[in-house]
C-alpha cells in the first residue's frame, strides 16, 4: 500500500486546513486509515483514526476541533482541521493499517506533510 499525504501548509492561529491521503496499491488489505503527528523534540503521536467507514477516535487535544472521514470508493482520507493552535504545529503523517481485534497487526506510513500555525 502506498500512501500520498497532501494539504499541509502554514496558517495562523485559528486558521484551517485539510490534510488528504490517498491510499493505492493492496487497499483491500487495510480497515484503518489515520494521521499521527510529530513535532520536534517529541515522539509521534495519534492524532485521528478512521476504522471503516465511521468509527473515529481522536486524540484528547484535538476533540472538538478536527474531524476525520473517509471516502471509501476512493480510497482516500481526510483530516479537517479547525481551530487551529501552535501547539498543533508538527509534521502529520498518513497511516493504513489492518485492525483486528484491538490489535494492530501491520502498518503502512505515507511520507510527512508540515503543518505549522503561527501565533
Amino acid at each position: 500500500v502506498q500512501l500520498q499525504a497532501s494539504g499541509g501548509g502554514l496558517v495562523q492561529a485559528g486558521g484551517s486546513l485539510r490534510l488528504s491521503c490517498a491510499a493505492s496499491g493492496s487497499t483491500r488489505s487495510i480497515n484503518a486509515m489515520g494521521w499521527y503527528r510529530q513535532a520536534p523534540g517529541k515522539e509521534r503521536e495519534l492524532v485521528a483514526v478512521i476504522i471503516g467507514d465511521d468509527s473515529t477516535d481522536y486524540s484528547t487535544s484535538v476533540k472538538g476541533r478536527f474531524a476525520i472521514s473517509r471516502h471509501s470508493a476512493e480510497n482516500t482520507v481526510f483530516l479537517q482541521m479547525n481551530s487551529l493552535k501552535p501547539e498543533d504545529t508538527a509534521v502529520y503523517y498518513c497511516n493504513a493499517a489492518f485492525t483486528a481485534w484491538g490489535k494492530k497487526f501491520y502498518e503502512y506510513w505515507g511520507q510527512g506533510t508540515q503543518v505549522t500555525v503561527s501565533s
